[in-house]
């Protein structure tokens, strides 16, 4: 296949950026950008606020235990996590760039 050049990429980047940051600013959070290198893996854990999380670009996979289930995330998909949910993550083989936001537990 035909790869896109560097500029479409960031075009389309770009553009990924301004809608998530719409859906954020329209709940009222702030998000922030983080990168992960391909494999690299979280055991399960929990944080003491809910999370709103949205791929970017590469994959992501989530397990939750308590569901017994796991969410296989790829660019445009977006997970919330309620607050104090066990997680753990793995890393898919390109990395991953996601957008991340917390609620406070209420």
């Amino acid at each position: 296949g035909v790869s896109a050049g560097p500029r479409n990429t960031q075009r389309i980047d770009m553009m990924m950026d301004a809608q998530v940051q719409t859906v954020f600013a329209r709940e009222r959070l702030t998000p922030e950008r983080w990168e992960n290198g391909p494999g690299t893996e979280y055991a399960i854990h929990e944080h003491p606020y809910a999370k709103v999380l949205i791929v970017q670009q590469g994959r992501i996979t989530f397990t939750l235990p308590r569901e017994g289930r796991q969410v296989a995330m790829g660019p445009g998909d977006r997970l919330d996590l309620a607050f104090r949910t066990p997680h753990s993550a793995v890393i898919g083989p390109d990395g991953v760039a996601c957008w991340e936001a917390h609620r406070a537990s209420t």
